[in-house]
């Protein structure tokens, strides 16, 4: 029983590393172009949401006066 579980150990490491092997980092240019990408649109949807809020405030300050 021992051996069969030190086997399988062994055996999922092999696979790890087999894996690991697989993975592609980006270069710095990618992640340069992807956190722009995210930060400029993360902004235009927060600036979506103040101008939304702002209309709906102004709507509503109007229908209750």
């Amino acid at each position: 029983m021992d051996e069969k579980k030190s086997s399988s150990i062994q055996g999922f490491f092999k696979g790890l590393k087999t894996e690991f092997n697989k993975i592609i980092f980006p270069n710095r240019q990618d992640v340069i172009k992807e956190t722009t990408a995210t930060i400029v649109v993360s902004l235009l949807i927060g600036v979506v949401i103040a101008v939304l809020d702002l209309i709906m405030k102004t709507g509503l300050g109007f229908i209750l006066k």
